[in-house]
Order: C-alpha cells, then structure tokens, then sequence
C-alpha cells in the first residue's frame, strides 16, 4: 500500500468539500455523498461497494475493528487520508463521530434496473420529509426481507447523510430506486405488482389484505399522507386501527406493521 495521506488542518480544500456534500444540490452535482461511521462504511465494504476517498482520525476511534476496516478499505485502492482530529471534527456531521468517513457514488437505481424475484415484496415511500425516517425504513424493509425499495417525489434525498446513517448502511444492501409516481405507476401495471395503499380511513384492515403476490407497500409523507395520485391509482386501500385518541402512525412504525404481515402472509409453514 501507498503512503498514508495526512490532513492536519481544518481549512485543507478536501476538508471543505466534504463539508460542502451536505448540501442536497451539491450532491447532485459532484455525484457523490458522505457516509460517516463505522458501522455504516462496514456495511457499505461487506455489500462490495467501492468508496472515493476514505477519511480516518485513530484519536477519535470508537470500535475496535476500525484500524482492521480501514487496512481492508486501503488494500482495495482506496485513496485514504489520515486527519488530525481538528480536520476531522470539521468534516464531521455527528455530535460525537468516531474517526472514519468516507465519499460514495451516490446510491440508487432505476425502475427498470431492479432484478426482482417472483411475486416481489416492495415498499414505496412518498415524499417522506424526515431522512431519520427514511433510514429507519430501509432497516425495517431489510429486515422483512423486502425485495426494493422505490423513492418517489421530492421529499427525502436517499442519499442524504443522516438518512444514510439511519439506516445503518443497510441502503447498500437492499435495491433502492428513486422515480416519480407517474412513472412507479405504469411500471408497476407492467409488472403486474398491486399498489397496496395505507390509508387511515380505508374500510379494510390490513390483515384482511392479501399480500402474498407481488406487492408494492406504498407508505406517503409524515404530515400529508399518501397524494391523491397514489389513492387513485393504488389497486387496494388497507387501514391499521388506531383505538386511541392519534388518527395515524409515524410512517415508519406504519411501515414496519405492514411489512411484517405480508412477511408473516408469505412465510411457509413449519
């Protein structure tokens, strides 16, 4: 391997470009995000993506098998740069990080890029706001066993920082595609996947819906729910009850019920 790289000031040009990849806008234009943690960059390196750049501060190490990730990271080619913990706390995100960032691709696919299996399971998010929740998605959906995950309008960046680390790197697992609901629509009819809708006031309960096919779980925004363009073109409307005072759930908990009882419908028995 190639001498290490060091960083030692906080101003270093590489220093303000990752700062800069915060920015949705300049993400799109340099094709390329942050993805910060351990756990997250080990993920990402046992999945086979390959990073940019690597960044990595031992002051600040939080696990153990950091020194062994970046080795194993570094032995692919990765460019790596070793920063002083000034360089480093200036690039981070996180209110305490742990020594290691690197610079990605950007993450996603196309509608017709995904290889799915028969009778797939998929879950849809609409204009989700929060990358929090988007990331705790992607965790439930790899859980379920979800087959991909389709993005559609203008909310959530898949590639924001914080929805990366939500997730816990599992977004370099799981398929994740990002297209418009006109476009997820036709191309789910030319699947032959049904659009089940999660919708408060829809008369079925989602137990008494069939998931067993192809499915497309399609969960919409924190505040404003699902468009009217999805409960149109949805084939079923499915409702989780809610006995309490709250009419509604935080999409991702709406998410994880759903997800689990097409997994419990599709589960052969013992």
């Amino acid at each position: 391997m190639e001498n290490i790289l060091t960083i030692e000031s906080p101003q270093n040009p590489r220093v303000k470009a990752a700062v800069k990849l915060r920015k949705s806008k300049v993400r799109r234009e340099t094709g390329q995000t942050l993805v910060e943690g351990c756990r997250e960059i080990l993920r990402a390196n046992e999945s086979g993506w390959m990073f940019t750049e690597l960044y990595f501060c031992p002051g600040l190490y939080l696990d153990s098998e950091a020194t062994e990730l970046v080795a194993d990271i570094r032995s692919a080619g990765t460019p790596a740069f070793q920063c002083s913990e000034a360089a480093f706390q200036k690039m981070s995100y996180r209110d305490t990080p742990d020594g290691l960032m690197a610079l990605s691709p950007l993450v996603g696919k196309k509608l017709d890029d995904l290889d799915l299996p028969e009778n797939p399971l998929l879950l849809i998010a609409e204009d989700l706001e929060k990358p929090g929740n988007l990331g705790t998605i992607l965790r439930t959906a790899d859980a379920a066993g979800v087959d991909a995950v389709i993005v559609c309008g203008h909310g959530t960046d898949i590639n924001n920082p914080n929805a990366i680390r939500a997730s816990i790197g599992t977004l370099f697992f799981i398929p994740i595609a990002e297209a418009s609901t006109k476009e997820t629509l036709l191309w789910l009819g030319k699947q032959g996947i049904q659009a089940l809708a999660a919708i408060p006031d829809a008369e079925k309960n989602y137990t008494n819906a069939d998931m067993r096919g192809g499915t497309a779980i399609v969960v919409g925004s924190e505040d404003e729910g699902l468009s009217q363009a999805w409960i149109d073109g949805s084939d079923l409307h499915v409702k989780i009850p809610m006995l309490g005072k709250n009419d509604s759930l935080n999409v991702s908990t709406a998410s994880a019920i759903l997800l689990y009882e097409a997994m419990r419908q599709r589960r052969k028995p013992s």
